[in-house]
C-alpha cells in the first residue's frame, strides 16, 4: 500500500501543477486588469502601477524581455493624437502627428520612470533631417520606418531643422531576467505558502483563510455528519420496509425536499423559526447557539438528494443473490441489512462521502452569507463582490488541492472496506 500511495502522490504533482497553471491563466489573463477591477476605472496611473508592482502584475506573463508600463500608453496616431493632443508645436493629421522643426517635445508621461530600469522606445515615423532623442540620434529616413531605442530615462524628441512625422510610439520596460515573470512570481509565493494580500482588507490572504476556516468547519462538519448518518439510516429503513407504504412515503418525502429551492429553506427557516417563534438567532456568530438553525437547514435541505441516492444503493444490494442466500440460512432481515447490505454498499457511500470532503473547508456560501457566519464561504462571496483576486484564487486553489488528496483517500478507503480491491 505504501508503494501505491507514494506513486499516487507523484502522480498528483503534475495534476496540482495543472491546477495552478489553470487558476493563474483564469485570474491573470481573463477578465482584464486586476488593478483596474479593484481600484476602479478612474484610478491614477501611478496608483495602478504601484498595485501591479506589489503583486507582480507588471512583469511578462510567462517569459519575456519586455513589459508594458502605465507611464505611457501605446499611441497609434492613425486613430487619434491621444495624449499629444493640444501640445504646442504639434499638429495631427489622419495618420500621424507632426513635430515642428526647432522644438523639443517630451513624451507625455503619466508619472516619472524608474531610475533603476532601462526602457526601450519604439517609434514608427519619417523625417527629412537628423532628429535626436536626447543625446541619441533617431535614425529615421524619408520613408516610414520603425526604430527601437534603448534609454535609461526618456528625454525629449528634437526634430532639428526639419519636421518629424510619427505614426506610433510604444514604451517598454526592459527586463534584466527573461524568466522574471508573473507566473514565476506566483510560484515563488506559493512555495512559501504566501497567497498574497487582500486588496479589500489589506491583510494577508493566508491569515484571512485561517480566521475563516474555523467557523466554516463548525458549520459544515455537523451538517455533513448528521446528514450522512440520517440519510444512510433512513435508506436502510426504506430497504427494510421496501415496497410498503413506509418506503413510498420516504420516496415522496425525498422528492418533495429536492423540489424546494435551497433559498426557500433559508428564508422560511429564518422567518418561522428565528423571527416568528424566536427559537434561534438569525444573524451573527457569537456562540454555538447561532449555528443551530443553519445546521438544521443545511441537514434538512440536503436530506432529499442523499436519501434518494442511498435508498437506490441499498435496494440494489438487497436484491442480490447473497442476500437471498443469507436469508435462506436463517439470518434475520435486520442482520442481513446491517451485516451484509450496508457493508457491500460502502463503496458508493465512500465515493459520495469522500468527494464531498473538499467542499467542507469552504463551508456553505449561502448559509454563511444569510446568517452572517464569518467563514470561508462568506469570505469568498465578499471577495467576488469586491473583485479581490488573491482571495478568490487562493480559495479555488486550496479547494482543488484538497480535492486531489480526497481522491487518494477514496482509493485507500476502497481497499480497507473491500478485500477484492488491491492497491497496485
Amino acid at each position: 500500500m505504501l508503494r501505491y500511495i507514494v506513486k499516487r502522490i507523484l502522480q498528483m504533482i503534475p495534476t496540482v501543477f495543472g491546477v495552478i497553471l489553470i487558476t493563474f491563466v483564469l485570474f491573470n489573463m481573463v477578465g482584464g486588469s486586476p488593478a483596474q477591477q479593484v481600484l476602479g476605472p478612474h484610478a491614477q496611473a501611478d496608483t495602478l502601477e504601484q498595485f501591479d508592482e506589489q503583486r507582480g502584475f507588471n512583469k511578462p506573463l510567462f517569459i519575456g524581455t519586455r513589459t508594458t508600463t502605465r507611464a505611457y500608453a501605446d499611441s497609434d496616431f492613425e486613430r487619434s493624437a491621444s495624449d499629444w493632443h493640444g501640445m504646442k508645436g504639434i499638429t495631427w493629421t489622419n495618420g500621424a502627428i507632426i513635430l515642428a522643426a526647432g522644438g523639443e517635445y517630451a513624451l507625455p508621461l503619466k508619472f516619472a520612470l524608474r531610475t533603476d530600469c532601462e526602457y526601450e522606445l519604439e517609434i514608427e515615423g519619417r523625417a527629412a533631417g537628423s532628429p535626436m532623442f536626447g543625446t541619441e540620434p533617431l535614425k529615421l529616413s524619408s520613408d516610414w520606418k520603425k526604430i527601437r531605442l534603448r534609454v535609461q530615462a526618456p528625454g525629449k524628441i528634437m526634430p532639428g531643422n526639419a519636421p518629424v512625422e510619427i505614426r506610433s510610439i510604444k514604451l517598454r520596460r526592459v527586463m534584466s531576467n527573461p524568466f522574471d515573470s508573473q507566473f514565476i512570481f506566483y510560484l515563488n509565493r506559493l512555495v512559501r505558502f504566501d497567497f498574497g494580500v487582500s486588496s479589500s482588507t489589506n491583510q494577508r490572504v493566508s491569515q484571512l483563510m485561517l480566521n475563516g476556516i474555523g467557523p466554516s468547519l463548525m458549520l459544515a462538519v455537523p451538517v455533513f455528519f448528521i446528514g450522512l448518518i440520517t440519510s444512510v439510516m433512513l435508506s436502510l429503513f426504506c430497504a427494510f420496509w421496501r415496497d410498503t407504504w413506509v418506503d413510498r412515503f420516504f420516496v415522496v418525502f425525498s422528492v418533495a425536499l429536492i423540489s424546494i429551492n435551497y433559498l426557500v429553506w433559508i428564508v422560511g427557516g429564518q422567518y418561522l423559526l428565528g423571527f416568528k417563534f424566536g427559537w434561534f438567532p438569525v444573524w451573527g456568530f457569537e456562540d454555538p447557539r447561532y449555528l443551530a438553525l443553519p445546521v438544521l437547514i443545511g441537514v434538512f435541505s440536503g436530506l432529499g438528494t442523499e436519501l434518494r441516492f442511498y435508498r437506490t444503493i441499498m435496494l440494489d444490494e438487497a436484491h442480490r443473490d447473497y442476500v437471498r442466500t443469507a436469508q435462506a440460512k436463517g439470518v434475520s432481515r435486520g442482520g442481513v441489512l446491517f451485516k451484509h447490505v450496508l457493508k457491500n454498499a460502502m463503496i458508493p457511500i465512500i465515493t459520495n462521502t469522500v468527494i464531498a470532503i473538499p467542499f467542507l473547508y469552504t463551508g456553505n456560501l449561502l448559509l454563511e452569507s444569510f446568517f452572517g457566519i464569518p467563514g470561508l464561504g462568506y469570505l469568498g462571496i465578499n471577495a467576488i463582490n469586491s473583485s479581490d483576486v488573491d482571495v478568490v484564487r487562493a480559495i479555488v486553489l486550496v479547494g482543488a488541492v484538497i480535492f486531489v488528496i480526497a481522491n487518494l483517500l477514496t482509493d485507500i478507503c476502497y481497499a480497507l472496506v473491500d478485500p477484492r480491491v488491491k492497491l497496485k
